[in-house]
C-alpha cells in the first residue's frame, strides 16, 4: 500500500484571523496524541483534500512538519462549512506505532447474494462499522463482507464470520447481524369499519332517516 504523506508547517495565526489563511488556500490543523502537547499547524488546502480523500479516518498519514522526524497520525476530525462544504479545520491524532489502538472500521459489501435473485426480497445490512483493535500499521482501512454466501433466506452473516488479519482483534459482539436477505413485508391496509349506533344500525342511518322524514313533511 502506498504511503500517504502531507507537508505541514507551524502556525502562528490563530482565532478569527485564520480566515485569512483559508482565503489564501491554507487550512489550519491541530496535531495531538497520547501524552503529547497539542501543536498548531497548517497545510495547503488542496493537499489536505487529497489526503482526506485517500486516507479517510482509518489510514495512517505521514506528517512532515518543520524539519522534524516524520510522525504517523490518523485524521481524527474534519470541519467544513455548512454551505458548500469548504474545508475549515483538520485534526490529526499522532499514534505510537508500538501501541495497539481501537478504531471504528467501515464494512465494505462485495459480491452478489444469490438469495436476492428471487423477486420480493431485500438485503438487510444494519451495520456500517465495527470496532477493532490492533497496532496502527495493521489497522485495516475497510473490512470486506462477501455477500455471495447468502444463498437462501436462512443464511446470514454475523460479525463472527468476518475475516480479518490475525493481528486484528474484533471488539464488536460476534453475534451481531451484519447482513442477510429477507422477504419484503407488505402490510395490508385495514378496511375502514363503520361504527354501529346504539340500535345496531350503521352510523349515519339515524341521521339519514331524520332527513328523509323532514323531506316527507315538506311534501
Amino acid at each position: 500500500m502506498d504511503k500517504i504523506a502531507v507537508k505541514l508547517s507551524p502556525r502562528v495565526t490563530t482565532g478569527k484571523k485564520t480566515r485569512f489563511l483559508r482565503r489564501s488556500g491554507v487550512t489550519p490543523c491541530h496535531l495531538f496524541g497520547h501524552n503529547l502537547a497539542s501543536e498548531s499547524l497548517q497545510a495547503a488546502t488542496s493537499e489536505l483534500e487529497r489526503v482526506i480523500a485517500v486516507a479517510g479516518t482509518t489510514r495512517l498519514v505521514a506528517l512532515e512538519a518543520g524539519g522534524k522526524k516524520t510522525r504517523m497520525a490518523f485524521v481524527r476530525e474534519i470541519q467544513r462549512t455548512p454551505v458548500g462544504g469548504d474545508l475549515l479545520h483538520v485534526d490529526f491524532y499522532q499514534v505510537n506505532m508500538d501501541e495497539p489502538i481501537k478504531a471504528e472500521i467501515p464494512l465494505h459489501l462485495t459480491g452478489e447474494a444469490p438469495a436476492l435473485k428471487t423477486k420480493g426480497r431485500i438485503l438487510v445490512h444494519p451495520m456500517g462499522h465495527i470496532e477493532v483493535e490492533s497496532l496502527p500499521a495493521k489497522l485495516p482501512a475497510t473490512i470486506s463482507v462477501n455477500l455471495s454466501t447468502l444463498e437462501t433466506l436462512d443464511d446470514a452473516i454475523h460479525v463472527r464470520d468476518l475475516v480479518v488479519d490475525p493481528a486484528v482483534t474484533i471488539l464488536t459482539d460476534g453475534d451481531q447481524l451484519v447482513a442477510k436477505v429477507s422477504e419484503i413485508s407488505v402490510k395490508a391496509e385495514e378496511a375502514e369499519v363503520v361504527a354501529p349506533t346504539a340500535e345496531g344500525a350503521p352510523a349515519g342511518t339515524e341521521a339519514a332517516a331524520s332527513a328523509e322524514g323532514a323531506e316527507a313533511k315538506k311534501e
